[in-house]
């Protein structure tokens, strides 16, 4: 069997690189998390853990809140707050008030989220808010070596983006000392500690105070460039590997600038880096500021951790996945690792699978270690829909337990009116009559869910009726709706005595 890119990624660094093994990450805490960024801890999470496995070795995990980035954008989860938020436009996150109350700042309201989430998928990080390394100095060594060989940086940055830049680029970026804008401000001069700035950009959001003035990179107030922001904490954290979506590793993308900046500046080895596609709605790339698609908080309201991790880790790394988390889409999504499940227990050779169920075996074992459920999540649904009793949940699907795993998730998708409309029903039966009369008379108690479901098609059959006409007809008698969850499961779930009472 193939290994999975977890594990080919996890031997690489062993093969490789040497000790100690760091693995980083990082992203901008801009927004709500979404499931693109959930795949920026997840991804290398996962690998970490494959490296401890695989070498026996520890493995640290850096997961670096860029929170130095500016506000560029009221998120539309903040739209309440717009007027609040607007006067901070340009402003470093770290500098934006939560204006919740709950945490020191902007940036670290939706990094708490983060943490929060990294608790719940099982992921061990050193989170490291960067303003903090860049307040403390330790990245002051960097922002000197930059801005004193500015010219080869300017080279490298021009040469690997593909693109010129303006006279006036500087490998950092101050903060105004009147407004306090990083997006607005640009360097006029400096001798490789001090620097003139002054704040006069127009960046479409906002606009610069017209301030002028003189710092020294040891008040720490500036930061550097992205494409040499990024290539600095690879160095300050001694990074064996980091992965980034596919933009960033295309021609001219910033790990082009990365790698020259290794090799070039800092004389040393490359880290190794890899490259994942993108999460998409309908489409179009997640969004933390767009509010496109579903943010992780909710999804694990309706899934548990472990299928959404199985969503995320069975494609290939580079393909794109669009997730649209329609009740349908979900439940596809659900049945498919069920199956999964269903392949880990009946314990065959892997190499003797299709390489699809192959697939599907590998993203179940790195999605968890034990089966939480067994019961079916649509019979647990219908079965709560015609008892309304847990208890009674579970004696009829055989798995208590796991129908007291599956509880909170059911109960937030009917609370959400999430469920399918198949399964939007209230029993309300009627008399029978004509053919299906006669379908309810012959129905043995005897039958399980699969036997109704062919006496009930074998019937029709026998009387020359359509069995989609047959179903829309006992659909009608029993829910009064046309359509339903499927014949069997539901006469069977109703208990055939009990519907036989009511309609004959």
């Amino acid at each position: 069997m193939i290994p999975h890119w977890t594990e080919q990624l996890a031997r690489r660094a062993i093969e490789e690189k040497t000790e100690p093994y760091v693995i980083s990450a990082g992203i901008t805490t801009s927004g709500p998390a979404h499931l693109g960024t959930l795949c920026e801890f997840l991804f290398p999470g996962t690998i970490r853990k494959e490296i401890i496995k695989l070498s026996g070795k520890q493995c640290k995990f850096y997961f670096f809140a860029d929170i130095y980035d500016a506000f560029d954008s009221v998120p539309v989860s903040m739209q309440q707050y717009e007027a609040q938020l607007n006067p901070y436009l340009g402003k470093p996150l770290c500098d934006v008030p939560d204006p919740t109350g709950k945490t020191k700042s902007f940036g670290d309201y939706f990094l708490d989220e983060v943490r929060g989430l990294m608790k719940k998928f099982g992921i061990e990080a050193e989170i490291v808010r960067i303003n903090e390394w860049y307040a403390d100095g330790r990245i002051d060594k960097y922002i000197k070596y930059f801005l004193e060989n500015e010219a080869q940086a300017r080279e490298i940055m021009e040469r690997t983006s593909g693109k010129q830049q303006s006279k006036d680029w500087s490998a950092i970026m101050p903060v105004c000392a009147n407004c306090g804008k990083i997006a607005t401000t640009r360097v006029l001069s400096h001798d490789g500690e001090n620097y003139e700035y002054i704040c006069d950009r127009d960046v479409k959001y906002t606009k610069g105070c017209g301030y002028k003035g003189k710092n020294s990179i040891y008040d720490h107030k500036c930061k550097l460039v992205w494409r040499m922001h990024w290539p600095m904490w690879h160095d300050l954290a001694g990074t064996t590997l980091e992965g980034a979506g596919v933009d960033h590793f295309t021609k001219g993308g910033s790990h082009d600038t990365l790698e020259a900046v290794f090799k070039e500046m800092f004389k040393k080895p490359v880290p190794i880096g890899y490259k994942y596609g993108f999460i998409l709605f309908e489409g179009k790339k997640y969004s933390k500021s767009k509010g496109i698609g579903m943010g992780v908080s909710d999804m694990i309201t309706l899934l548990p951790v472990e299928l959404i991790k199985y969503i995320l880790l069975k494609p290939d790394l580079q393909e794109n996945i669009d997730i649209n988390p329609t009740s349908e889409n979900l439940l596809k999504a659900i049945e498919d690792f069920q199956g999964a499940a269903v392949i880990a227990a009946d314990g065959k050779n892997p190499d003797e699978l299709p390489r699809q169920d192959q697939k599907r075996l590998q993203a179940y074992l790195i999605s968890t270690d034990k089966r939480n459920w067994k019961a079916q999540f649509l019979d647990v649904l219908l079965y709560y829909q015609v008892y309304g009793d847990w208890n009674e949940v579970g004696r009829m699907t055989g798995d208590p337990s796991g129908v007291e795993y599956l509880k909170p998730f059911v109960l937030e998708w009917i609370a959400r009116e999430f469920i399918p409309e198949d399964y939007r029903f209230k029993y309300q039966p009627k008399k029978a009559d004509g053919s299906v009369r006669g379908m309810f008379e012959s129905l043995d108690a005897k039958l399980d869910a699969l036997g109704i479901h062919n006496a009930v098609f074998e019937y029709a059959k026998a009387n020359g009726v359509e069995p989609k006409e047959m179903f829309k007809m006992i659909y009608s008698t029993l829910i009064g709706k046309e359509k339903g969850p499927r014949i069997g499961k539901l006469v069977f779930a109703l208990g055939v005595e009990r519907v036989k009472k009511d309609v004959l």
